[in-house]
C-alpha cells in the first residue's frame, strides 16, 4: 500500500529529472526528504517490481525516426512467446501487446514499430514475419501525432 510520501515521491518523478549535476538530490529537496530517502523508497519500488525502470524518452521524429505503424499481428496460440520473444528483442520495436480478437478484426498481437522510412519499417515488419513464420498482419502508419505523454498515476495537487 502507498503512503503518502510513495505518492509524493511518484507525482515527482513523473516529471521531467531536472538538468543538474545531482537530479536525485534537486528531486529530494524539492520533496523535503533527504537524497538517501528518495533513493532508497526508488530501489524499494524496483524491488518489490512496482518500478519497472526509469529513462529517457526520445523525441523520435526529432532525431530522424519519421516512421511509425501500429503492426497488428495474427498469431497462433502456440507461437505467442516466441513472437513476444522476438518483438521485445527488436531494437525497432518499442510496445508490444497480446488482445483478444473481435469479429471482423483477427488480430491479437500488436507492436509499435519505428523506422527512419515507411519502407524501412515495412522491411522490419517482413523480416520479423519470416523469422516467425507469420504471415497475416497489417501496418497502421501514423500521418499525425495529436498527443504523447508518459502516464501520470498522481498530480502533486492529489497527494
Amino acid at each position: 500500500m502507498l503512503d503518502d510520501l510513495d505518492k509524493r515521491i511518484i507525482a515527482a518523478m513523473q516529471d521531467d529529472l531536472p538538468l543538474v549535476p545531482e537530479p536525485y538530490k534537486a528531486v529530494a529537496e524539492r520533496l523535503g526528504i533527504a537524497e538517501e530517502v528518495l533513493l532508497a523508497r526508488l530501489a524499494g519500488y524496483r524491488a518489490r517490481g512496482e518500478l519497472r525502470r526509469m529513462g529517457a524518452v526520445l523525441r523520435h521524429r526529432e532525431v530522424g525516426y519519421a516512421a511509425n505503424a501500429l503492426c497488428a499481428w495474427q498469431v497462433p496460440a502456440d507461437k505467442m512467446a516466441a513472437a513476444a520473444a522476438a518483438m521485445k528483442a527488436s531494437a525497432a520495436v518499442t510496445h508490444c501487446y497480446a488482445r483478444v480478437p473481435r469479429p471482423g478484426w483477427p488480430y491479437n498481437f500488436y507492436i509499435m514499430l519505428h523506422g527512419h522510412t515507411r519502407e524501412e519499417c515495412t522491411r522490419t515488419a517482413a523480416a520479423l514475419a519470416e523469422g516467425l513464420g507469420l504471415g497475416d498482419f497489417v501496418m497502421l502508419f501514423s500521418t499525425r501525432e495529436w498527443k504523447k505523454t508518459s502516464m501520470r498515476y498522481f498530480g502533486e495537487d492529489e497527494v
